[in-house]
């Protein structure tokens, strides 16, 4: 998904490209790259290369590439924000995120909980503005026991049987990492609502699988502090919207956020006192449509220029301006003027 933000722009307005995929996941790059191919793109304007830190260090610090774009974790995009600008290079950052949702009392209850289960587990959690948190305010906390139902009945398989919900995790490492941190929710005080650490998937014995988990949680817990990026949501209790609100702008990230709500004041308020970049009403997965920018704030971006749309447009091109001066007497005149130049 993220080179289909990228490539076409930066292909547009007249560049070429090098494209570093991942290297636990190569493979996505190669078909797009084959794709872009049949559909006619020159030879030569998009080109892909494969390594880890070695080859990340050389695009940032080769002299003919004048910009990079990048969607990933803290460590990393720090290091390409500060490594990429230290050598005069035009640098955007998305890094991690922890996305809220709200759930006022007066939702539509079956919409809100679908739309929660979905946007958290969906893509085993694996996605940049995945629902990590789930704000339940006031009486909607009574629908934490049908949110834990519904998520327990998600179909974990390899991802390509039919009916399957959400597939393995990236790597052994990843699984390392979503289990620990689920684990540190019991250390930190937290409860265990519905736990994934241990599912079984009958054919994928050595599988890194974790399923739908669900935790009730603090603010003050590795579990919420820290982005997952794994099949887990965490659940915090909420008396009014104005506590929710302070519990996401405290954050340290502000990639987005939803509310669910039958409220048109409810939802106007949430629209202007919500400091993210990316804000859904009714709607799980906030992400802009091509032809508008992405507007992650807060540690969730490095970077003043934004992603796709007309920010996408100035982030691969570069103003000039140009001031010129045609008047005929200027080809017979033989004195020359120190006056700063005005126009007349």
């Amino acid at each position: 998904m993220i080179p289909l933000w990228t490539i076409p722009v930066a292909a547009v307005t007249g560049n070429t490209l090098v494209l570093k995929p991942s290297e636990r996941d190569p493979g996505a790059a190669m078909i797009i790259a084959e794709l872009c191919q049949q559909a006619g793109l020159p030879d030569g304007v998009l080109n892909v290369v494969h390594g880890g830190v070695p080859t990340v260090n050389a695009i940032c610090d080769h002299p003919d590439i004048k910009a990079i774009s990048f969607v990933g974790g803290d460590r990393a995009g720090k290091h390409i924000y500060e490594r990429g600008t230290q050598n005069g290079k035009r640098v955007q950052a998305n890094l991690g995120a922890k996305n809220h949702a709200i759930l006022m009392p007066d939702a539509n209850k079956n919409l809100a909980l679908n739309s929660i289960v979905g946007a958290a587990f969906g893509a085993a959690g694996q996605r940049c503005m995945a629902i990590s948190v789930a704000l339940l305010v006031g009486e909607a906390q009574n629908w934490l026991p049908e949110l834990i139902e519904r998520a327990s009945k998600l179909s974990v398989n390899g991802g390509f049987e039919s009916g399957a919900d959400l597939g393995p995790l990236i790597s052994p490492a990843a699984k390392d990492r979503v289990t620990g941190l689920i684990s540190s929710a019991e250390e930190d005080g937290g409860k265990i609502l519905l736990d994934g650490r241990n599912i079984t998937v009958p054919g994928y014995p050595n599988g890194n699988f974790v399923g739908p988990t669900i935790i009730e949680a603090g603010t003050n817990m590795r579990c919420y502090q820290e982005e997952i990026f794994g099949p887990t949501l965490v659940v915090l209790r909420a008396e009014t919207l104005d506590d929710a609100l302070e519990i996401i702008n405290s954050n340290r990230y502000g990639n987005g956020a939803a509310i669910f709500t039958q409220s048109g004041a409810t939802a106007r308020k949430f629209e202007t006192d919500v400091n993210v970049g990316q804000i859904g009403v009714n709607v799980p997965i906030p992400v802009p449509l091509p032809m508008f920018s992405w507007s992650g704030n807060k540690g969730s971006v490095l970077g003043d220029i934004g992603f796709y749309g007309k920010s996408g447009i100035n982030f691969y091109t570069q103003n000039k301006t140009i001031t010129s001066l045609w008047r005929a007497e200027d080809a017979i005149g033989n004195r020359a003027s120190v006056n700063m130049p005005t126009h007349h």
